[in-house]
């Protein structure tokens, strides 16, 4: 027993093979100064090449450093990370602080048999300064402190400086463990439609633009180049236009296609008996993340407009100490890929805690906070939306006018303006169609957006406050817009354009008692001050 003590006390070393990784990792990112020296070099006579290669061993050098200078262990009430050489910086994180654990396998990790962990506790994550950052430990090391940190209940002592821990077989499959979902091949449908193609074009488009800039390469003078150029400058503007459009189009589809691919390929979403959830997905790049279900406050569908289109749905979990949710994957929060919608929310009813002391809405009717009817908000918030959008619509039309009556600007412009006025109709009715809320089985739901539709179903115990707001033109139409602040998520979600009795009663129904002091209040203030 002495000795397992010992042993956590003990300053331990990251794996001896990211001293391939680093050094290589370096170098890449120094890649850009580094061309830039072999150029700037060659043209002017000089010798850059060996200022190129000074600077690679310089950056090899750093990145063995990070190997000599990087040590950390795990003690009963901490985890310590400690590095540097000069400037010595020990980071520690309380262990009952910890919320999750991400394994990341690049492909050069997965060659060597590295994994890279992240342990995240909940705090400053914008600024990335809650996260715990281990690279690189070996794979059967990652997955034996991941165990370590998440499953309390069943934590093995720690392995000794130098030794090879012991982890389950790869692919072995825990008795404990319940599979809720699983990556199925026709999901590769959903792919197109998630539109993150476009920043494969930005990253191709900004690769090409520098690499022509640097290596002082002119297009125009290339082959193949000036045929597509002949050949596109013969046709007419709106055929132009039109291939334009397709070629982009096809691009994108084939490019978000295969980032679907890469980044979801084997997902599985595993329940285990110690109360996690465990999330692995990608195909190159590997990540594990797993949650602990007693930090879970609740789930988010959300429905892009071209993924609603199709019937699609992503879910992403509301859940202190992830990330809040960035970009198509979700960061740690994701819980399902962009999938069948069905697939979606009967998952989402899987992972949903259910709440003591409320009963079950699903035990009758099969209904459930994720499928409930909600509640429309009312004439009052459809004028709102109608108004906020042919506002919008019309500073943009007038001002396109302007610009044609005084700049000379083709008329074309706001002519394509005026048309796109039905297409403005059809979004503000959407954004009103898509407003509803409601509670349930002690749970508050609220659904809002078009072009992006989400709905977030938030556990009311999680709730740590209320928030209501009234603009100006709010008032005028006597709504308000209520937000539940939470330790979750994105630490606040919004009932919005609700009628204002509507709004307080929600607030006192989710977290009774809270509001019964300005409620009293209210009672003796004047119904013109009111």
């Amino acid at each position: 027993m002495i000795d397992a003590v010992e042993t956590t006390l003990t300053w331990r070393r990251l794996s001896p093979r990211m001293l391939v990784i680093h050094p290589f990792q370096e170098v890449v990112r120094a890649a850009p100064a580094l061309l830039g020296l072999l150029v700037a070099g060659s043209s002017s006579g000089g010798k850059g090449h060996l200022w190129s290669l000074a600077g690679v061993g310089l950056m090899v050098v750093l990145g063995m450093l990070r190997w000599f200078t990087t040590t950390y262990r795990v003690t009963p009430e901490h985890v310590q990370v400690r590095r540097g050489l000069l400037n010595r910086k020990v980071v520690t994180v309380p262990r009952d602080r910890v919320r999750t654990v991400d394994v990341t396998s690049h492909v050069l990790h997965r060659v060597l048999g590295l994994a890279r962990v992240e342990v995240g506790t909940g705090t400053s994550e914008r600024r990335h300064e809650g996260r715990l950052k281990l690279d690189a430990l070996t794979a059967a090391e990652a997955a034996r402190l991941r165990v370590e940190l998440l499953h309390r209940s069943s934590v093995t002592p720690a392995a000794p400086a130098g030794a090879s821990p012991v982890a389950p077989p790869a692919g072995s499959t825990p008795a404990a463990e319940t599979e809720l979902a699983r990556m199925r091949p026709q999901w590769v449908r959903f792919g197109p439609f998630t539109m993150s193609g476009l920043v494969t074009v930005g990253v191709v488009a900004g690769f090409v633009s520098r690499l022509v800039s640097e290596g002082n390469v002119d297009l125009g003078r290339v082959g193949p180049v000036q045929e597509t150029w002949r050949w596109f400058s013969a046709m007419s503007l709106p055929l132009e236009i039109a291939t334009v459009v397709l070629v982009l189009v096809v691009f994108v589809s084939v490019a978000s296609t295969l980032g679907y691919v890469l980044a979801f390929g084997n997902f599985r979403l595993t329940r285990h008996a110690e109360g996690t959830l465990h999330v692995t997905r990608g195909l190159l790049t590997t990540r594990a993340t797993t949650i602990e279900e007693r930090r879970l406050r609740g789930v988010e569908v959300s429905e892009p407009l071209l993924l609603r289109a199709v019937r699609g749905a992503r879910l992403s979990a509301v859940t202190t100490g992830l990330r809040a949710a960035q970009g198509a994957q979700r960061g740690g929060s994701l819980l399902l890929p962009p999938a069948p919608r069905a697939d979606a929310v009967s998952v989402a009813r899987l992972v949903l805690p259910r709440v003591p002391g409320v009963p079950s809405a699903s035990s009758a009717s099969g209904a459930s906070p994720v499928t409930a009817d909600l509640t429309a908000h009312g004439p009052a918030a459809l004028r709102r939306r109608f108004t906020r959008a042919y506002g919008v619509h019309a500073l943009v039309l007038a001002a396109l006018l302007a610009l044609w009556w005084w700049a000379g600007l083709p008329s074309w412009t706001w002519l394509t303006a005026a048309a796109l006025l039905p297409l403005t109709a059809l979004l503000a009715a959407d954004r009103y169609r898509s407003l509803g809320h409601t509670m349930t089985s002690g749970y508050l739901v609220t659904r809002w957006g078009s072009l992006a539709r989400r709905r977030v179903v938030l556990e009311c115990d999680g709730v740590i406050g209320w928030n209501v707001e009234r603009s100006f033109f709010q008032r005028r139409a006597r709504l308000a817009t209520l937000t539940a602040t939470t330790a979750a998520g994105k630490q606040g979600y919004q009932v919005r354009d609700v009628d204002l009795a509507e709004a307080l009663r929600l607030a006192a129904a989710g977290t009774p008692g809270l509001l019964d002091p300005f409620l009293v209040e209210t009672q003796h203030v004047s119904p013109v001050t009111q």
